[in-house]
Parts: structure tokens; sequence; C-alpha cells
């Protein structure tokens, strides 16, 4: 316990550290997310993952927080996305690239033998959908890091209550290296996550989430997996939704995101954070109460109700998106003597 603790404490100190120092070289080499007013830099995103994987690495060959064959294997696996997610913030690959990458990393820490085949391309695909929800949720200053931050604590309690010590200990690690980093990322942030970090977060949420309820009934699992990522599911189909409704593109950014559309009703970007992790415990809560059997499985309904009812009442707050920016072309400004014409004509 005691190791664990310090463990925990030194990834917060080390990501904290790390998401300072990288800012200024991550400027200089231009890596950042120019959605913001001024550019971001994502230097949020390399810092966990350094601080989650060395922090882990050091404590399982040291002897004093083990990880095991399976945490190990999903550590390794979740490095490779990481550095798949950097790429993507310096050359800003295309989607395919993302979610081609993701699956197969998710295809070699299944594991198979317990959830079976049909089961674990399934748990393929939800591991790819988790990932890529996350670096859809970090569009908004605190939101990816708490969620990650309040889903790694759920998932941790699921493991521990599996006698899975070493998944338990690398799900501390990564939720102790996001509270560090969102040191820098609270509103106003002065650093980001980017695809490197957020794909990273749930890329091993997810698996280790699999890994954990591997050889349970197919229902139980389904219902338990989704409560535990039921904002990162309430923002993906809002964002489909919406974007099928106004006919546009489903890869092209804009503000119609959970964040967004709480700031049109009236919330500070603070305080939509809050809100939304707030929501997120809730469905969390639920996850590890159903895995611990003190509530049926049906209880995750409430949750689905949930984002049911937060999908559908955010679709009626319509995002603010400019005119030029829906065709793509920035009118320009009528030049002196074309004014002047113009008010001689009208008289």
């Amino acid at each position: 316990m005691l190791y664990g603790i310090l463990a925990a404490s030194s990834a917060l100190l080390l990501a904290a550290v790390l998401t300072g120092l990288l800012r200024m070289p991550a400027l200089r080499l231009g890596i950042v997310d120019r959605r913001w007013r001024r550019p971001m830099p994502l230097s949020g995103g390399a810092a966990v993952v350094a601080a989650t994987c060395v922090v882990a690495a050091v404590g399982d060959r040291q002897g004093v927080t083990p990880l095991g064959p399976e945490a190990g294997r999903l550590l390794v696996a979740g490095a490779g996305v990481a550095l798949l997610g950097l790429v993507a913030d310096v050359l800003r690959v295309k989607a395919r690239f993302l979610v081609g990458g993701t699956a197969v990393a998710a295809a070699c820490v299944v594991p198979y033998e317990e959830t079976g085949v049909l089961a674990g391309i399934l748990a393929v695909g939800w591991i790819v959908f988790v990932a890529l929800g996350f670096k859809a949720l970090d569009h908004a200053d605190g939101l990816a890091g708490t969620v990650g931050v309040v889903t790694a604590f759920g998932a941790a309690a699921c493991a521990a209550a599996e006698v899975m010590d070493g998944l338990a200990v690398l799900l501390s690690v990564l939720a102790a290296a996001l509270t560090g980093f969102l040191m820098h990322n609270w509103h106003p942030a002065r650093a980001g996550l980017g695809a490197c970090g957020a794909l990273f977060t749930g890329f091993v949420l997810a698996s280790a989430a699999v890994t954990t309820r591997a050889g349970q009934e197919l229902g139980s699992n389904a219902a338990m997996l989704f409560a535990l990522s039921a904002l990162v599911a309430a923002d993906v189909v809002l964002v489909v939704l919406a974007r099928r409704l106004s006919g546009r593109s489903l890869l092209r950014p804009g503000p119609d995101h959970l964040a967004h559309r709480l700031r049109r009703l009236g919330l500070t970007p603070q305080g939509a954070s809050v809100l939304l992790g707030v929501t997120a415990f809730g469905g969390v809560l639920v996850a590890v109460l159903v895995h611990l059997g003190w509530i049926a499985a049906s209880g995750v309904l409430w949750v689905a109700g949930g984002v049911l009812a937060l999908v559908v009442g955010l679709l009626l707050v319509r995002p603010r998106v400019k005119p030029a920016a829906r065709s793509g072309v920035v009118p320009r400004p009528a030049s002196p003597q074309a004014t002047t014409q113009l008010r001689v004509r009208n008289g």
C-alpha cells in the first residue's frame, strides 16, 4: 500500500514537471493544437505517457510494484498507441491511420482464451471506440483529464476486487499522472493532452477494463463497460447526431461537443468540466457497483437513460458556427472605391 502511494506521488510530480518543461519545445517544434485562440502546446500527452511508463516500469523492475504479464503487455501496447498519437499531433494524419493502428494494438492485448473469438473482436472495437472517444473529449480545458482520473480510479477498484494488483497499480499511476497534467490543463489551460495522451489514456483504461472483466457473462460485461465509459459515449453520439442532422462531415471539427453546448447555456469553462466530471463519476460508480455485484446489471439502464436525456437535451442547443466556417470561404472586405460607388448609386 505504501509503495503504491509512493508510485502515484512520483507519477503526479513527474507529469507536472514534464508538462511544464516540454511546453517551449512543443511550441518551437509546432506540436500545437490550433483550434484555440492561441496555439496550445501539446506537451501534456508526452508527459502523461512518460510519467506513467517510467514510474510503472521502474516499480516493476525493482520488484516494488510488480505489474505482471498482463499489465506489462498492456503498457507496451499503450506506449505504441501513444507513439501513433504523437505522429498524428505532428503530421496531422488521417483518421483511418489512428483507427487501424489502435485496433492492431487492441488485438494484441485482448485475452481471447477467456473472452472467446467473437467477444474478443467486440472488445477490440470497444477499445478503439473509447480511445478515439477520449481524443474527442480533449475539446475543453480540463475535461479529458478529469474524466480520465475518475475512470481510472473506478477501473482500478474493479481490478483490485479481482486481485489484479498489477493492473490496479498501473491504473493508479495513470490517474496520478493525469492529475499532475491537470495542474497545467485547468482553465485557462497552458498545455493540452493531444492525440498522444488522449489515445494512450483511453486505450489503457479500456484495455484494463476488458482484461478485468474477461471470462464473465457477455451481457453483464457490456452493461458494466458501457457505464464505465458513459460520458465518452454521450459525447460521441451527440457529435455524430448533430453533424448528421446538419449535413456536415463527421470528420470536420466543430463546436458541437458536450462542453461547447454547456457553454452556450451559460456555464463557465470550469463549471462545464466539473459538471461533466461529476456526470462521468455517476456512470463509473454504477459500473463499479455492477462489477462488485452490489446492484444488478439492469441498473445500467438508469445510466443509459441519463445519457439519452443528456444527448437529446443538448441537441436542442444550437452550436455557434459562423456562416463563413460552414462554407469554408471568408468574405473579402469591400474596397473604398466600391463603397463610394455604392453610395453614389443609392443616391
